[in-house]
């Protein structure tokens, strides 16, 4: 059982950098692969960034390599999502991911979680 809320959200212009916190509750937690999606109008829900706990390193999509950051807070029971030089194409509602253990982390890479947040909005302004 694992519960996500978002914050961070915001108004910025492009190039501007801001940072997305997702604070996760659940006795697990800390086995669990975690990621962040981003859902734009008009547009499919798409994988942004995952962390493993252990052994699967972090994983991006190609669209935010070298610009985005995705990092688990000491307790593993937060995790980040630095986003750095922000286009208007990432102008999204941003969504927190949790994967159940023993998953394998392709499945978020590939658009699927089994927990995700509320969502918070993100609008980059040209």
């Amino acid at each position: 059982q694992v519960q996500l809320v978002e914050s961070g959200g915001g108004l910025v212009q492009a190039g501007d950098s801001l940072r997305l916190s997702c604070a996760a509750s659940g006795r697990t937690f800390s086995s669990y692969t975690m990621g962040w999606f981003r859902q734009a109008p008009g547009k499919e829900r798409e994988f942004v960034a995952a962390v493993s706990w252990s052994g699967g390193g972090t994983f991006y999509a190609d669209s935010v390599k070298g610009r985005f950051t995705i990092s688990r807070g000491n307790a593993k029971n937060t995790v980040y999502l630095q986003m750095n030089s922000l286009k208007p194409e990432d102008t999204a509602v941003y969504y927190c991911a949790a994967l159940t253990p023993g998953r394998q982390v392709v499945l978020m890479t590939s658009g699927s979680s089994d927990y995700w947040g509320q969502g918070t909005q993100v609008t980059v302004s040209s």
